[in-house]
């Protein structure tokens, strides 16, 4: 899965990189601690322009009465997106790219003690997960909402954690986001080997933890 992520680059920089225009309210960065629920930066594209915009990392279904009223949507499975009644019609219509510049797994020790990792490009380049998105309303309270999209963990990121999330090559970025027709399916699948990791501090267990140490290397 993919709970915790973080986003270093400035928003015009991703503007620029994705040839995106910006929203005004855009969450503020760096942020090395992005937990579920908050506003997480995301691009999309219609009538062949792309936006960078806001939305809560949490995707809400739309028969969902309140925002709770389910569990918490924060990855969807690439074997079955296109499948689950909360997904599909958002993996044909409503894709997007979620910008990260890595992300944090888990593992245990001998006494259960969780151990957490920060995992970005090999190339240190900018990460650009797959997402879908779903509009939420009901009365008063509306929400724009998303969720990362997870596959099989591939490469030596499985030494970690048996999912993560889909990276999505630059390459690629038109025909995910709906720009150059059909075929995005063929792009649900995991790195290979794309990916370097380190150990850091037990303080990002916490998610009101806050600041740059979080993603600095442990030290022996």
């Amino acid at each position: 899965m993919c709970g915790r992520f973080a986003i270093t680059l400035p928003p015009d920089a991703m503007a620029q990189l994705f040839q995106a225009a910006p929203a005004n309210d855009l969450p503020e960065v760096p942020n090395f601690n992005v937990c579920p629920t908050n506003r997480v930066h995301v691009v999309t594209s219609a009538d062949g322009a792309r936006r960078l915009g806001a939305m809560r990392w949490g995707f809400i279904p739309h028969w969902y009465k309140k925002p709770n009223d389910g569990p918490l949507l924060i990855n969807a499975r690439a074997e079955t997106i296109a499948e689950k009644p909360a997904f599909r019609a958002a993996a044909r219509e409503r894709r997007c790219l979620v910008p990260a510049s890595g992300f944090y797994e888990w593992t245990k020790d001998e006494d259960g003690k969780r151990l957490p990792w920060y995992i970005t490009r090999a190339d240190g380049a900018p990460i650009a997960f797959a997402g879908v998105w779903q509009d939420w309303e009901r009365g008063d309270e509306s929400y724009t909402t998303c969720a990362i999209v997870t596959a099989a963990a591939t490469g030596p990121v499985r030494e970690i954690h048996h999912r993560m999330p889909v990276q999505v090559a630059r390459e690629d970025w038109p025909l995910w986001l709906g720009e150059a027709g059909k075929g995005a399916a063929a792009l649900l699948e995991g790195s290979p080997d794309a990916y370097r990791f380190h150990r850091v501090d037990p303080a990002v267990n916490s998610n009101r933890a806050q600041g740059a140490r979080l993603i600095e290397p442990l030290a022996a």
